[in-house]
C-alpha cells in the first residue's frame, strides 16, 4: 500500500470509529504498524484527526441541540443520560474541563462519545475541544503502535 492511500485510509478509518463503535482505530494502528512499521507516525496522526473530526460531529450534534436531531437519535439519548448529565457539569467548570476531555481523549475513560456530546451541550469552545481530542488520541494511538513498531522492525 502506498503512504497517500495509507493515510486517507488512516483518516478514514478514524472517523468511522468516532462514529460508529464496530469499528476500531486502535486495531488498525496495530495492524498496520506491525505490517508497515516505517509508517508509524503518519498513520497515528491520520487516525487521530479522524477521530478528532468524528467526534467533533457529534459535539456540533449537541451543540446544536437534540431537538434538530430529533427525539430518537443516539446523540438525543446520549445528551438527556445520567452519565452525560455528570460530565456536563465537570465541563462546566474550566478547571476540571481540560483535564477531563485530555483524560478522555487519551485514556477513554470517560468514554469520548459521551464527553464530545456532553462538551457540545456545555457551551465548550470548539478549538479547545478539538485541540485536546487531537493530542490524547495522538497519544493513545502512540501508545498502542510505538512498542508493536519497535519489535517488529523499525529502527
Amino acid at each position: 500500500m502506498n503512504w497517500p492511500l495509507s493515510i486517507l485510509g488512516g483518516v478514514a478509518v478514524g472517523t468511522g470509529s468516532a462514529l460508529l463503535p464496530v469499528v476500531n482505530a486502535e486495531a488498525y494502528a496495530l495492524v498496520f504498524t506491525a505490517n508497515q512499521p516505517w509508517m508509524l507516525a503518519p498513520v497515528i496522526v491520520a487516525l487521530a484527526i479522524g477521530q478528532t473530526a468524528g467526534k467533533l460531529l457529534l459535539f456540533e450534534g449537541a451543540r446544536r441541540g437534540s431537538a434538530r436531531l430529533g427525539a430518537g437519535s443516539k446523540v438525543a439519548a446520549l445528551a438527556e443520560s445520567r452519565w452525560a448529565s455528570r460530565i456536563r457539569g465537570a465541563l462546566v467548570r474550566r478547571r476540571t474541563a481540560m483535564p477531563l476531555m485530555l483524560a478522555s481523549a487519551s485514556l477513554g475513560l470517560p468514554p469520548l462519545a459521551l464527553v464530545s456530546v456532553a462538551a457540545g451541550a456545555s457551551g465548550q469552545r470548539r478549538r479547545t475541544f478539538a485541540g485536546l481530542c487531537l493530542v490524547g488520541r495522538i497519544a493513545r494511538f502512540a501508545a498502542i503502535a510505538v512498542p508493536v513498531a519497535y519489535a517488529t522492525g523499525i529502527r
